[in-house]
């Protein structure tokens, strides 16, 4: 079914219609840009609240993070913030993808509808000026043909006047027959404007308003399409971020389900036993025996003064002591243990650091052209400052150590960190004295390479290679820009680390 065909006289109706489907688009594209707007509220009060009840940063809080439900709560916070940036792409997809497209589509829907119905004004207009013509033809041919018969009438009255003359016979017969001609011209016009006038009503109705009808019905129904399209995407765009939102749901999930309460009851018993022995029983002190002689026992072993009971009373914060003594047993013992550990990872970098400088210095006394080796001074000189002060602070840390845990299990701990630190030393000075090593204990490669360029090993402890080869890597880089390779026919020595490409 056509509008054209079976709407061709509801010109009005169609107009109407057309107008509300317009008018529905709007509403909706309104309608979206609220829900936009609803969402990116929703987006910032979640993020908002997420900040709100995230954790700071401060020292306090960042050890309360070591409790599971703590860390579980920032984790969910985290979870809720990607939540957050889910709903705010929603309301971005929605906006591009659903109010831009539609209202641009609006725009020129609303233009086409405007043409056709230019159209069909101008049809009308047309149809109702040869309308109009036709009438007016009509009016004078009908008052021409009045003349005519009036003239005619006229002539045969004279005509039948005994009294009246040939002359005024004639003239009057001659008034009526060119009255007559006139009527039969304008009968001719009227005659051929009703047929060009029935012509156009017919190409009017049949042709011109029913394709002007159709492409409005072709218009309304693509509006329809494309409205249905935008309500499946309304749905669709939401869709489309329901896993990444599942996945912040589940990673809330996960965070609830990773507490430990057993852990986070031990990690707190860790944090602040003090280790202190409970206080012993009040003895009984009798005062009805009266006064002991001065020479009595109790002269020379005077009564022992109760200490406080020091969890019921307020303690006040002592200054923090560099060995930590104002600490309670156990909490000093776990703090310079973690002083110790990580005064002997700055040591072991320091100690890198001193022999890759070493290495870089030997690389410039054998080949000077590719630096000078004094320039190197410097830097040696503060890095075993930094060795001594270190190995210093060091042996000071393991001594309270020592003290604070006494016994047989200082004694262990304090050898295991001696004997590293020796170890340590030892290899810093004997592993890049000399570039002539042969290499003679067995080593095991450590990664594989390929050369990327030529380089002609001519200084000692150097090797040459050729551009393709493929190196086994027998020392990494140590930040002077020289590794040890291994060719292939078994030579052995240092190449630029920039040479080489490593394999996977």
């Amino acid at each position: 079914m056509e509008w054209g065909a079976d709407l061709w006289d509801q010109y009005d109706q169609i107009d109407k219609h057309t107008l509300t489907g317009l008018d529905l688009v709007d509403r909706y594209i309104k309608f979206v840009k609220e829900r936009t707007e609803i969402e990116q509220n929703y987006a910032k009060q979640l993020r908002s609240l997420s900040k709100k009840y995230a954790k700071r940063g401060s020292k306090e809080e960042q050890e309360s993070n070591r409790f599971s439900n703590h860390a579980s709560l920032q984790e969910i916070l985290n979870e809720l913030n990607d939540y957050a940036g889910q709903r705010e792409l929603i309301a971005e997809n929605m906006t591009t993808g659903i109010c831009v497209e539609l209202n641009k589509y609006l725009q020129e829907l609303k233009q086409e509808r405007k043409t056709h119905l230019l159209d069909a004004k101008k049809a009308q207009q047309v149809l109702e000026g040869s309308f109009k013509q036709l009438e007016s033809t009509k009016k004078r041919y009908a008052k021409e043909w009045a003349e005519a018969e009036k003239a005619t009438q006229q002539a045969e009255k004279i005509e039948s006047d005994l009294n009246a003359t040939k002359i005024d016979v004639e003239k009057a017969k001659l008034h009526a027959h060119n009255r007559m001609h006139t009527a039969e011209e304008c009968r001719n016009d009227y005659a051929a404007q009703l047929q060009k006038y029935n012509k156009e009503q017919n190409a009017y109705y049949y042709s011109q308003i029913p394709q002007i009808f159709n492409k409005m019905q072709d218009m309304d129904e693509r509006r329809i399409r494309r409205l249905a399209g935008g309500y499946c995407q309304f749905s669709d765009i939401e869709k489309n971020v329901l896993p990444i939102i599942t996945k912040c749901l589940d990673g809330i999930s996960a965070a609830g389900m990773k507490i430990n309460e057993k852990q986070d009851s031990m990690l707190f018993i860790e944090q602040h036993k003090s280790g202190f022995e409970r206080p012993a029983d009040i003895d009984f002190e009798d005062y009805t025996q009266g006064i002991k002689p001065a020479t009595s026992d109790s002269s020379l072993n005077p009564p022992k003064v109760r200490a406080k009971l020091w969890p019921f009373t307020k303690k006040t914060k002592a200054p923090a002591a560099e060995d930590f003594s104002h600490l309670p047993p156990e909490q000093r013992k776990k703090r310079l243990q973690g002083k110790i550990d990580d005064i002997t990872k700055e040591l072991q970098k320091t100690q890198d650091q001193s022999e890759a400088l070493e290495k870089m210095k030997g690389v410039y006394e054998h080949s000077p052209q590719m630096g000078d080796p004094s320039s190197l001074e410097p830097q040696i000189s503060e890095t075993a400052q930094s060795i001594g002060r270190l190995t210093g602070e060091l042996a000071k840390y393991e001594t309270w150590l020592s003290d604070a845990v006494g016994g047989d299990d200082s004694s262990n701990a304090i050898n295991n960190n001696t004997q590293h630190r020796v170890v340590a030393a030892h290899e810093s000075q004997g592993l890049y004295s000399e570039f002539d090593d042969e290499f003679e204990d067995i080593e095991t490669p450590v990664g594989q390479c390929v050369a990327l360029y030529t380089f002609e090993g001519n200084s000692e402890g150097t090797v040459s290679v050729t551009e393709g080869e493929m190196l086994s890597i027998m020392e990494n880089d140590k930040g002077d820009g020289w590794m040890r390779v291994l060719r292939g026919s078994g030579e052995e020595g240092y190449i630029p680390s920039s040479y080489v490409k490593h394999s996977p």
